[in-house]
């Protein structure tokens, strides 16, 4: 039995001042930070995602190119391929990261088993192969990325727990939501001083 640390899409562009800031995203990554520091053998793996779209298209409709975004299926640019936009903030330590997922490459893409590991596999045979059980998940953003990759996590039979003060989201009220969805759907809620537990 393994527990994995997924850390979603901690990049530029999903914080203060990017081009689809959340508010309390540098909060997050500097108390992701933390917590790898103050628990470094909590995790046997800490496994991150980064949107990481392609530059030339409209990655299947998901970036607002003729229309104003509407902000729920079509987004501004944000997240292209090797920009500033897409490197992890600079508050996250990336040195406990054991293995980095790319998603939504030429389509839209939200949790992390949409993405590919740098070895071209995806993070359901990544955890399987390593006898992953537990996940914690920790990222942005609470409404949309988070909540996708809790659900997949819990689809494919894992323990999830959602570190409930690492997150942070879009909108207040639809973050709200998401949380409670995800504890109705059998996640449980944690803060990063539990962690251990």
């Amino acid at each position: 039995m393994a527990k994995a640390l997924f850390i979603i899409d901690v990049q530029n562009d999903f914080i203060e001042g990017g081009a689809l800031g959340v508010t309390g995203g540098t909060a997050v990554a500097e108390g992701i930070s933390r917590l790898l520091a103050t628990h470094p053998d909590t995790y046997e793996f800490v496994i991150a995602s980064r949107d990481w779209h392609d530059p030339e298209n409209d990655n299947g409709g998901h970036f607002a190119t003729t229309e104003a975004p509407d902000f729920v299926t079509t987004w501004p640019v944000h997240c292209v391929a090797g920009t500033y936009g897409a490197e992890y903030h600079d508050e996250l330590t990336t040195r406990a990261i054991d293995h980095h997922v790319r998603k939504g490459q030429g389509e839209p893409a939200y949790s992390i088993y949409e993405g590919t590991t740098e070895e071209g596999g995806t993070v359901h045979e990544l955890l399987d192969a390593n006898g992953v059980t537990d996940v914690d998940i920790a990222g942005l953003a609470t409404d949309y990325c988070v909540r996708a990759s809790a659900l997949d996590a819990l689809e494919h039979g894992r323990r999830v727990r959602i570190i409930t003060d690492l997150v942070a989201g879009v909108s207040p009220d639809a973050s709200r939501a998401a949380i409670a969805e995800l504890a109705h759907a059998g996640a449980d809620l944690v803060t990063s001083d539990l962690v251990d537990r």
